[in-house]
C-alpha cells in the first residue's frame, strides 16, 4: 500500500498566500476637521481597506495618546489645508484579523503591539507587519499600546546623551509618560535618577529608583541638594519643555552634548542643547528608536519596564481624553479604548 504524501508545510511566508482578505469593513476613526484645539476632533466613519502586500488589518484594541497627536492639529509643525481632515494616533494594540500578500510572520488571531501607524484612533487600521511586536502576555492592552512610542522616545535621549553606567541624570517630567520610561532605562544602565515631578508622583519615583524633586521655584538649589547624595549631574533630559527645566539643566551640566530636550525646541539652538524628536529642526532618531521595539517589547514582557496607564476614555471622549493630556492633569500614558 502507497502511503498518501504528506500535506505540504506551511511556513509563516506562504501565509500572505494562503489567507483570504477580507471586504472591506466600516471603521469608526477619530479625525481634525481643522486646526485648532480639541474641539476641532470629530468621530467619524472610515474605510479601512484591505491589507496590501506586507500590511494587516488589526481590530484595534487599544490606542495610545501623545502631545504629538494634538501639536499636529495645533499647528506646530505647519498648517497645510491638505493635511485635512488630519487622522491621528501613532501606536496601538490589537488583534490581527486579516493578512496580505507577502506576510510573513503574523497571521489571523495574533496579538500584537504596533508603533509608527498612521491614523491609530480607530476601531479597525491596516498597518505594516514591519512595525509590529507581539504583545506581552502580562501587558493588558492599553498598557501595551502605551510602551512603544515612550519607550522609544525614551531610548533615544538616552543614546542621545550617551548615557551609561555612572552618570547621574537630571530627567524634567519623570511621572509622564516618556520621563517614567526614560527614569526606568536611565536606572538599568547603572545611572542615577534625580527625576522632577509634583509631591503626590513621589513615592512612584522612588519605587522606581529615582530621587525625586518638586518642580517650581527653588528647582535649582533643590536639585544641588539632591545631588550631594548622588554626585554631580552629568546627563539632563527634559521632557517637558518649560524655561525652568531648561534653565535648570544649562545650569548644572556643562557639557552641552549631554542635554537633550523632546519638548523646547524653540530654544534648543540658542543653548546649544540637543533637540531630539519630531519638532522643528530636532533629530528624529528614526533608527534608534524602530530598533527599540522589540527591546522594549522584551522588557515589559517580564515586569523589567513599568508602564502606568493614568486614564482610559472610548473614542467619543477623545477632545476630553486630549483637554485632560494638555493640562498635564495626569501620571502616565492617556489610552483611547475603542
Amino acid at each position: 500500500m502507497i502511503a498518501a504524501p504528506a500535506p505540504a508545510r506551511l511556513w509563516p511566508w506562504d501565509a500572505g498566500q494562503v489567507q483570504s482578505v477580507p471586504v472591506a469593513l466600516t471603521s469608526r476613526a477619530v479625525v481634525a476637521s481643522a486646526y485648532g484645539g480639541p474641539e476641532v476632533l470629530r468621530l467619524v466613519d472610515v474605510d479601512p481597506g484591505d491589507p496590501g502586500p506586507g500590511n494587516v488589518l488589526v481590530e484595534v484594541r487599544a490606542a495610545g495618546i501623545n502631545p504629538t497627536d494634538w501639536k499636529g492639529y495645533a499647528g506646530l509643525y505647519g498648517t497645510n489645508p491638505a493635511n485635512l481632515p488630519m487622522r491621528l494616533g501613532y501606536e496601538v494594540s490589537g488583534v490581527v484579523s486579516a493578512v496580505g500578500p507577502s506576510v510573513r510572520w503574523l497571521s489571523p488571531g495574533d496579538e500584537i503591539i504596533a508603533w509608527r501607524v498612521s491614523g491609530g484612533y480607530a476601531d479597525r487600521l491596516v498597518v505594516s507587519e514591519q512595525v509590529t511586536v507581539r504583545r506581552p502576555a502580562n501587558l493588558d492592552w492599553p498598557a501595551a499600546a502605551g510602551l512603544l512610542l515612550a519607550g522609544a522616545t525614551a531610548v533615544h535621549t538616552l543614546s542621545a546623551t550617551g548615557t551609561r553606567d555612572g552618570d547621574v541624570v537630571l530627567v524634567h517630567g519623570g511621572s509622564g509618560g516618556v520621563g517614567r520610561m526614560v527614569v526606568q532605562l536611565a536606572v538599568l544602565r547603572g545611572a542615577q535618577v534625580i527625576a522632577t515631578a509634583s509631591p503626590q508622583h513621589h513615592d512612584d519615583l522612588r519605587d522606581l529608583g529615582a530621587t525625586p524633586v518638586a518642580y517650581g521655584d527653588g528647582l535649582l538649589d533643590r536639585v544641588h541638594e539632591a545631588a550631594r547624595h548622588t554626585g554631580a549631574v552629568t546627563v539632563a533630559i527634559d521632557a517637558v519643555g518649560t524655561d525652568e527645566a531648561l534653565d535648570t539643566s544649562v545650569a548644572v551640566v556643562s557639557d552641552r552634548n549631554r542635554i537633550a530636550t523632546i519638548a523646547g525646541f524653540a530654544r534648543a539652538g540658542e543653548l546649544g542643547i540637543k533637540a531630539l524628536g519630531g519638532g522643528p529642526g530636532a533629530d528624529p532618531g528614526t533608527a534608534v528608536r524602530e530598533a527599540a521595539r522589540a527591546q522594549l517589547a522584551e522588557l515589559a514582557s517580564d515586569g523589567t519596564l513599568d508602564v502606568r496607564v493614568a486614564r482610559t476614555y472610548p473614542l467619543a471622549d477623545v477632545a476630553e481624553a486630549h483637554r485632560d493630556g494638555i493640562a498635564g492633569r495626569s501620571a502616565g500614558k492617556l489610552v483611547l479604548v475603542p
